[in-house]
């Protein structure tokens, strides 16, 4: 079916921000949008479902990788306490 529709723009906003991200037409993103928001979205669909092969990554027990940062800080922490005791030693 052909159609004239009025947007807001804020709606054409979103719907030009999906276009750029999903590399999809106008047409395309704005008849998904309608299915979803209808609840139609179980159509059939020509995307590639995305799938994360997960690895292991080799850490050691008790390190949380999510704190890595903190444990390069405490690290970094250490090596300096070493290197300023080693510069108070040499001036004594």
């Amino acid at each position: 079916m052909r159609t004239t529709v009025t947007l807001d723009p804020d709606v054409e906003k979103l719907i030009r921000d999906k276009m750029h991200r999903s590399r999809q037409s106008f047409k395309m993103t704005l008849n998904d949008a309608i299915r979803n928001a209808l609840g139609k979205s179980n159509l059939p669909s020509n995307r590639v479902k995305f799938v994360v092969k997960s690895r292991p990554m080799g850490v050691l027990p008790g390190i949380d990788p999510a704190n890595l940062a903190h444990l390069d800080t405490d690290i970094e922490v250490d090596r300096f306490k070493v290197t300023t005791r080693r510069m108070g030693e040499k001036l004594k």
